[in-house]
């Protein structure tokens, strides 16, 4: 996550299984990383995914009513289409509220 809050804030927590192929997922979901990344109320972004097409993005979101508008952001809107239609065999979406978190660093003291 590129900004730590204090108060407490939402994750959208996106569990994904891909098709094959690219058929441009790639450049599709950078894009939309930088649009999220200009969105009033977005904290960041971690992502991975595994060999076997299994992914997990978490966005962090300082609202839920920010992060709503994101979801109605019409460039969003389409890639989300493109996703059903394109890349994806399935998807899960959770939002959760974070109350607060900690973590460690090897070698770091706090």
């Amino acid at each position: 996550m590129s900004a730590r809050s204090n108060e407490p804030y939402y994750a959208v927590i996106f569990t994904s299984r891909r098709t094959e192929g690219d058929q441009g997922y790639a450049d599709t979901a950078r894009r939309m990383e930088e649009l999220a990344a200009d969105q009033p109320g977005f904290l960041g972004l971690e992502s991975t995914r595994g060999e076997d097409g299994l992914g997990i993005t978490v966005s962090y979101w300082r609202s839920l009513e920010e992060l709503q508008a994101w979801k109605q952001v019409a460039e969003h809107r389409i890639a989300q289409e493109l996703g059903r239609d394109r890349w994806y065999e399935r998807y899960h979406v959770r939002v959760a509220r974070v109350e607060y978190e900690y973590d460690f660093t090897r070698g770091q003291t706090s």
